[in-house]
């Protein structure tokens, strides 16, 4: 009884998880996220990380559905041992005329116009993978929203403020993953 249980509530809680997307098209075209630092399902180099200069990787994307008129941003952990995932990028506003962030895009230094949002750590800007040590490999989501509107919003939005930002504007959602251990 207690594994239908369970079993019955992960179920809902999956649905919840996706249900959080609502696309603006019922048909998206899905675009493609790449990075020149790894590829998709591979171990993302340690400069990239805490353990080593804390930077961000440089991202790259094509095929963008027609109707993108601004991009978001979020990169995410869902192996945390954590809650809901931890967010380690937030980043949006993003002109769909651009199709690359180099590695070590800062706080400091956005595109015109762009804005970044708070991390787990509350902080603005990227925070490199640093899971905890022995916990195993950990998946770290980089996901690109198509967006068929630009967002009336300010800087330092969480991921989920984000996300209430975004509803019913997503075109589409392209994925990339990384991942690290320690």
């Amino acid at each position: 009884m207690n594994r239908f249980l369970f079993s019955l509530l992960f179920f809902h809680f999956v649905l919840l998880i996706h249900s959080r997307i609502v696309f603006a098209d019922p048909n998206p075209t899905i675009p493609i996220i790449s990075s020149r630092d790894f590829t998709n399902n591979s171990a993302i180099p340690q400069t990239f990380t805490k353990d080593g200069e804390d930077i961000s990787p440089q991202l790259s994307w094509m095929g963008l559905p027609s109707g993108t008129k601004e991009l978001a941003l979020i990169v995410d952990d869902p192996d945390a041992p954590s809650p809901k995932p931890w967010v380690h990028w937030v980043v949006y506003k993003i002109p769909s005329s651009l199709s690359v962030l180099n590695s070590g895009y800062s706080v400091g230094n956005p595109p015109k116009g762009m804005l970044q949002g708070l991390n787990s750590w509350g902080t603005l800007g990227y925070r490199g993978p640093a899971p905890p040590k022995g916990h195993g490999i950990h998946h770290y989501q980089c996901k690109l929203y198509a967006l068929d509107t630009p967002l009336d919003i300010s800087s330092g939005l969480s991921s989920d403020e984000l996300h209430k930002a975004m509803e019913k504007h997503i075109l589409s959602v392209a994925t990339l993953v990384g991942t690290y251990a320690r």
